[in-house]
């Protein structure tokens, strides 16, 4: 549960920092950026629950485009669902959030995995 949590504020952090860039995101307010990080991680965890061989094979042989679509889609439906957090160009904004969450992502659990508050 500890890490469901702290999987929620490092997402609800990245898309802050989302929201900074020139990306076409935008987020009202950080409680915004909690609930859709909370909804992002709920459908994380969804995904997980599939087993590891059937999400390798179909990622392999698409070099990585069913994840990548996974993604977007997640990220466009919590736009949807969640009033403040806006795609301002659509697609296209989901497609770049996207991506620049999951490297933000993975940029701030590489920094808590090394100073050991977070075991990845």
């Amino acid at each position: 549960m500890i890490g469901f949590l702290i999987a929620i504020v490092v997402t609800a952090v990245s898309l802050l920092i989302i929201s900074k860039l020139p990306l076409g995101v935008e987020i009202d307010s950080p409680v915004i950026a909690l609930i859709a990080g909370a909804i992002i991680g709920a459908f994380d965890g969804l995904y997980s629950l599939i087993p590891g061989w059937l999400r390798t094979i179909p990622a392999v042989l698409s070099l990585g485009l069913v994840p990548l679509i996974g993604s977007i889609v997640v990220f466009g439906f919590t736009a949807w669902l969640v009033e403040g957090f806006r795609l301002r160009w659509g697609f296209g904004s989901a497609i770049l959030g996207a991506i620049a969450l999951s490297m933000i992502n993975f940029i701030l659990f590489s920094i808590l995995n090394q100073t050991g508050l977070v075991a990845v």
